[in-house]
């Protein structure tokens, strides 16, 4: 007998309609994509579990890439057994005795999933209460903040016993709510937007937008890493690289110093709208959050959304900077942004921005340009790279099961 299982809680996903087996199989997908290179791994699902089937394959690697997946609420190590009362009670002893159980407390938590069962909860909970007592030393029974949990669920086919729970992403597995288009800058803020966006099962496409020689390569290499730090809770992620020095001096030129910043914000808008069209997406991701800066006032985003009709999704808009700075941390993106290499959206800063920005006057000053040929000419120009947590690969396409 051994742990040769890892058994899998979905939380969110079973409160799903007729539209669940999507979304297991959505996650059943993303977990094998994790795991791969562990090729003897076997995948079983129930309606509101999903087991993977170890094989002889380490499983600490495994539980440790687990915690990164959205749609898990929890998952455990488990011993399956076959469902006879013997078996059951013998491998809950033999998962209780895998721990370092001496001194500790414990109880027993049974679920019936197969009503059959000889036992009731109670007289099963009693049944193996009993014999893990009567077999070990040192362990007592707490039932209401014990040490240990011992869980048996109770199938018709096998019985699966845990004793430790560890905690999942949560959230929905990334690919089941569609592809959206995040804006990533470099900073702080637009890393973290894309983490939270991807925990509610979006699939991204990134777009950074790139000014040299205003901007050096060490700024691109820095959204490079950026995007590879949340390949770790996806897939693949199609970075989009857009060539903008252009754009942003003829801004400069045209455009009164106090509103370069809404104009700037509108073209990369509207070329994000486009790159969004070309991959077949659905909402555009920003790292905006309410009041931080000049462009993220409501009238500077309600001026500068008016360039497109794409739903716009801004997932820190009521976080404040310690708020957002603490999810950086936990994602590790902190670091990498801290980078000291400036961006477009720091160069050609003007020294007081409009924070109320009349859209009749930015349309005024933007109709001196040719902005359809302008944007056209930004993404033809665009360098599309494949970021895969370990090589870039150019003009690849992510399949999706959707």
């Amino acid at each position: 007998m051994n742990y040769d299982h890892i058994l899998i809680r979905f939380g969110e996903l079973s409160t799903k309609g007729r539209n669940r087996k999507q979304f297991v199989q959505r996650l059943s997908f993303n977990i094998l994509e994790k795991i791969k290179d562990f090729p003897n791994v076997k995948i079983e699902k129930s309606r509101d579990r999903m087991f993977i089937k170890l094989n002889g394959e380490p499983h600490e690697q495994i539980l440790d890439r687990l915690q990164s997946i959205f749609g898990i609420h929890s998952f455990s190590l488990a011993v399956k057994t076959k469902t006879e009362l013997e078996e059951i009670k013998n491998g809950a002893l033999f998962a209780l005795e895998a721990l370092p159980y001496k001194g500790k407390t414990f109880k027993v938590t049974a679920k019936r999933a197969y009503k059959n069962f000889e036992l009731d909860t109670n007289e099963l909970n009693h049944a193996i209460g009993s014999h893990l007592l009567r077999n070990t030393e040192d362990l007592t029974v707490n039932v209401k903040q014990p040490d240990i949990n011992v869980r048996v669920e109770v199938r018709e086919d096998a019985t699966y016993i845990t004793c430790k729970d560890i905690a999942g992403a949560g959230g929905l597995p990334v690919g089941t709510s569609g592809t959206g288009v995040l804006m990533l800058s470099g900073g702080i803020d637009s890393p973290v937007a894309g983490y939270l966006a991807m925990k509610r099962g979006i699939r991204l496409e990134v777009v950074h937008f790139f000014s040299p020689p205003y901007t050096s390569e060490r700024a691109k290499q820095k959204v490079v890493e950026l995007t590879e730090r949340l390949t770790d809770f996806g897939h693949s992620i199609n970075l989009h690289i857009v060539p903008f020095t252009d754009i942003q001096v003829a801004i400069q030129k045209q455009v009164p110093e106090n509103y370069t910043m809404t104009s700037t914000r509108r073209f990369m808008l509207k070329i994000a709208d486009k790159i969004c069209e070309k991959e077949q997406g659905l909402a555009i991701i920003t790292g905006e959050s309410l009041g931080q800066v000049a462009s993220q006032t409501l009238q500077s985003m309600s001026t500068i959304n008016e360039v497109t009709s794409t739903p716009i999704i801004r997932p820190l808009i009521t976080m404040d900077k310690i708020e957002i700075m603490d999810i950086a941390k936990q994602i590790d993106t902190l670091e990498i942004s801290n980078r000291p290499y400036e961006d477009c959206c720091t160069i050609f800063t003007p020294s007081s921005p409009k924070t109320k920005p009349k859209k009749e006057k930015i349309n005024f000053y933007e109709s001196f340009f040719d902005i359809d040929k302008m944007v056209s000419d930004a993404v033809d120009r665009t360098e599309k790279l494949l970021i895969t947590g370990k090589k870039q690969e150019e003009d690849s396409v992510i399949n999706d099961l959707f």
